[in-house]
């Protein structure tokens, strides 16, 4: 089996103003733009990406982040209760699981008691 380093996924910094703006990270194993502007395209070094930082559509793409933040506010909000009620279900879902794994192993026993019960005692027809 081969080892494969996947690339980073590049984020815009927030300066004082509260602006995303770019910062060209150092870059070991790759960076990947979701931008959009070329799609699963890894940038392999920082002089690469900063030619790309410098497109009209990343740029718009900056500008489109910066025009919805409130937005992305709310909706990461949202995403953090719906989170914390999965995890909730997950959890409620886990102990049903662990009362039904207790029960079957329960059952099996006493499945496994009764036929070593039958084998001594044996088949009632055989008696005649």
């Amino acid at each position: 089996m081969e080892i494969s380093l996947t690339p980073d996924t590049y984020q815009p910094i927030v300066n004082n103003r509260g602006e995303y703006v770019d910062k060209i990270p150092a870059i070991k194993t790759g960076l990947y733009c979701v931008c959009g502007t070329r799609k699963e395209k890894v940038y392999e070094n920082e002089n690469k990406f900063g030619a790309h930082i410098k497109t009209k559509k990343h740029k718009k793409w900056l500008d489109m982040l910066n025009d919805n933040k409130a937005n992305y506010y709310v909706e990461l909000i949202k995403n953090k209760e719906l989170l914390e009620e999965q995890r909730k279900i997950i959890g409620r879902l886990e102990v049903q699981l662990q009362q039904k794994e207790l029960t079957i192993h329960y059952l099996t026993q006493q499945l496994v008691c009764v036929n070593s019960m039958n084998d001594k005692v044996g088949d009632l027809l055989d008696l005649n």
